[in-house]
């Protein structure tokens, strides 16, 4: 039998849960934390997807919205933070779905899980690519000129494959990577706020901050005061934060990697919502405060890059631009990070195709490298639909974006959900909840399913059935896909693999995981 004496407290808890030590523990708290920062990135979502808000609902969309859904997102976090310290497995959702709920609901979590966070690493890096593609715009009007789809689409590969090169030499070398990315984001999004408090020579009013409402959405013909702008038009606008916010179950998928990670993967999850929360409605309501020209800034589809246009001479606008861009570098770099530890994890447990190879370890290094590479060529693949656009915009690509979200906040709810189900018969770890979770966890589940109803709507009266305006270029896919993808797995699990897949594997002797039941 092993020596258990020769196992450190956490190769302990792993081997309890059925796993030996492979990856290189070498994360502390902080860079747990910071890997989550880094993805949720209030300087990539707030910069990229602003549009959202502005366009459906206004400046109260971002202003009211922002903390409202921020305080629901870190109930999530909170809940998904307990369940981090009592299973810190590199697996985290699916694994936890798993141990709860039986193969199938790790089966199905899981999947949603990887599909969302490949979805996601992409979007992230293509999103890095247009940012750094819009920088070099401000001081080259030849570059501005020569903008393409392309030309775009070849930028996010050279992003990719760099994301991918730094995540291969070494776990280590990302950890130290996503401590200098905290406080990038940090000191960068202080420069941004002072520059759009300091630079432009006016500033909107307070009153017009906080009540001003926008309905671009082309739903009641720009109606603001009526039910449909409250329930459906607002209710949109307020994805900017859901999407702004996720990709904090890093913190999960990096626990072998870290020390005291039953404690140090939960404090990572919730500090993460909760400092992102706050840094991100600072800078939204700097964004808002600097608009010059509202309707200006709807002619351009609300783009928050119009707001510097208007606010800022060419250097401090180019500033804050290059500002923003380099954070979504390191968000991708992270993500990448991330991503290729799920895939690592799920094919350690048999559940994916040619799971042999994406559970290698390179030895040296200690960094499962055919997970990168799986997750970089699936990245390169899924974006290709960028290059094709209808009216200048790559919808498919877009439709990718919507069901990675669904997917991630899916596969969040079935462990949160099965959690309190068990009620007193889960045994928690170090970070607990107490029996707070009995309503926490009910709100973080109503929460996603509200959520996801809302991503499965049309965005436009373009993209309704039936209506006289229909195109199908203008169709939200994202129904479409996540029930595709759900019916998939469905037959899948039916025909092929309830055969064979039985949940999380060991690693471990069997030996090692009786003797902590002596």
């Amino acid at each position: 039998m092993a020596d258990l004496s020769e196992l450190s407290s956490d190769e302990r808890r792993l081997a309890e849960l059925g796993y030996k030590q492979e990856l290189d523990r070498n994360w502390s708290g902080f860079s747990n934390f910071a890997i989550s920062f880094s993805i949720i990135s209030i300087l990539a979502g707030c910069f990229t997807t602003f549009y959202q808000a502005w366009q459906n609902g206004g400046p109260v969309a971002i202003s009211w919205g922002w903390p409202i859904v921020s305080l629901l997102i870190l109930v999530i976090g909170l809940t998904m933070s307990e369940l981090v310290s009592a299973y810190p497995t590199s697996g985290g959702i699916y694994w936890w779905a798993a141990k709860m709920g039986g193969p199938a609901a790790g089966f199905f979590t899981g999947w949603l899980n990887l599909i969302g966070l490949l979805a996601v690493t992409a979007s992230v890096a293509y999103g890095a690519a247009t940012f750094f593609d819009l920088t070099l715009g401000t001081v080259s009007q030849d570059w501005h000129d020569g903008a393409s789809l392309t030309r775009t689409y070849l930028i996010f590969l050279v992003i990719l494959l760099l994301t991918a090169v730094l995540n291969i030499f070494g776990g280590h070398l990302m950890a130290v990577i996503n401590n200098v990315s905290v406080w990038w984001h940090v000191a960068g999004a202080a420069i941004v706020v002072i520059v759009l408090a300091v630079v432009p020579t006016t500033h909107q009013a307070i009153s017009w901050v906080f009540t001003h409402r926008v309905n671009n959405s082309g739903f009641d013909d720009g109606a603001v005061a009526n039910l449909k702008y409250w329930f459906l038009v607002l209710p949109l606008g307020l994805l900017l934060t859901q999407y702004t916010i996720t990709g904090y179950d890093a913190s999960a998928h990096l626990s072998e990697e870290t020390e005291a990670a039953s404690e140090a993967a939960a404090k990572g999850i919730w500090r993460s919502i909760a400092y992102s929360a706050i840094g991100g409605y600072v800078l939204l309501l700097s964004f808002l405060f600097a608009v010059q020209d509202p309707q200006g800034l709807s002619d351009g589809a609300g783009a928050v890059d119009v707001i510097f246009g208007q606010a800022l001479p060419t250097g401090w606008h180019f500033l804050i631009l290059f500002i923003s861009t380099a954070g979504q570098l390191f968000c991708g770099a992270a993500c990448m990070t991330s991503t290729s530890r799920m895939a690592f994890a799920f094919s350690r447990d048999g559940a994916m195709p040619g799971s042999h190879l994406w559970a290698k370890v390179n030895p040296r290094t200690k960094v499962p490298q055919n997970a990168v590479i799986l997750s970089t060529v699936i990245g390169a693949l899924i974006t290709a639909p960028a290059l094709v656009s209808v009216g200048g915009t790559p919808v498919a690509f877009l439709a990718v974006v919507s069901i990675a979200v669904i997917g991630l906040y899916l596969a969040f709810a079935v462990p949160i959900f099965l959690r309190w189900r068990m009620r007193d018969e889960f045994v928690p770890g170090s970070w607990t909840l107490g029996s707070r979770y009995k309503w926490m966890n009910l709100l973080a589940v109503a929460e996603i399913a509200i959520v996801s109803v809302y991503f499965v709507l049309p965005f436009t009266p373009a993209g309704t059935p039936g209506n006289e305006a229909f195109t199908w270029s203008s169709v939200n896919y994202a129904p479409i896909l996540t029930l595709g993808t759900l019916l998939v797995l469905a037959i899948w699990w039916r025909v092929s693999a309830r055969h064979w897949f039985t949940g999380p594997k060991h690693t471990i002797d069997r030996d090692v995981i009786d003797a902590f039941d002596d």
